[in-house]
């Protein structure tokens, strides 16, 4: 069976290292990214995939998404959303509503209106995939990182909570929570927070690592073998799970 697959912020990064593991099991894909340079870029690269721009914190935009993926695909056995920014780095006093409001917009609201749309899909034909993509951050808080830290536990337990109304359905909601990924997004986290603390980044990177068992950052393509194993039938007893990709978390990272 050729898996359907959707996936949200497919781009770059995670999202794109996702999309490819999938391609690469034979699965249809379609993505989505705010950025239209990483649209276009992406489906130029990976033949047979399918990308479109779109905010996934706009409702509307997510509606138009799924209506003209599923006419596509004619079902949907794997949801990723993987849709998240890092919003403001700054103790809690110094955040403003707007930058909260909007870090939740993205990292929490938009798996809410992708899984609203997915569930009904999923639940008639009896089977389907939901991942979730959290945070160590959903497990242990996250100083100067507050807004983002609370997004990512919510989806924990959104995730859960799904787990618990699709199980009679036969359809499994997971998250996965990735420690720190190598890549732009990690750099663009560890520049913002050396500022912020007013330390040299290679402090920060050496903090980050040195706070795990296995002393380095995680690469793309594990968070995306987890998704593809949670996609399996190796699977299909697993659900209500947030799993770490982190190399183990001894002391979660705090800046001081």
């Amino acid at each position: 069976m050729v898996q359907r697959v959707m996936i949200t912020a497919g781009g770059s990064g995670i999202g794109l290292a996702i999309a490819k593991a999938f391609i690469e099991s034979g699965a249809r894909v379609h993505i989505c990214d705010v950025d239209d340079q990483v649209v276009e870029k992406a489906a130029q690269d990976q033949p047979g995939l399918v990308a479109t721009r779109v905010d996934v914190a706009n409702e509307n935009a997510v509606d138009r998404w799924f209506d003209r993926a599923l006419e596509d695909l004619g079902g949907l056995d794997v949801l990723v959303n993987n849709a998240g920014t890092k919003g403001p780095t700054a103790y809690v006093e110094d955040v403003k509503l707007g930058d909260w409001q909007a870090c939740i917009g993205v990292c929490l609201d938009a798996q809410f209106l992708c899984a609203r749309r997915a569930v009904p899909v999923m639940k008639k034909q009896g089977s389907g995939s939901i991942i979730n993509i959290s945070s160590t951050a959903g497990l242990y808080g996250y100083g100067l990182r507050t807004p983002y830290a609370a997004a990512k536990w919510a989806v924990i337990g959104f995730t859960k909570s799904l787990a618990i109304e699709l199980g009679p359905y036969g359809v499994r909601a997971n998250a996965i929570c990735p420690g720190s990924v190598d890549g732009v997004r990690m750099d663009r986290v560890a520049r913002a927070e050396a500022e912020s603390r007013n330390v040299p980044v290679e402090v920060v990177h050496q903090e980050y690592v040195q706070s795990q068992s296995i002393k380095r950052f995680v690469k793309p393509e594990e968070i995306a073998d987890m998704c593809v194993f949670l996609s399996s039938p190796a699977s299909r007893m697993v659900s209500g799970q947030a799993i770490a990709v982190d190399g183990h978390t001894e002391t979660f990272h705090i800046g001081n």
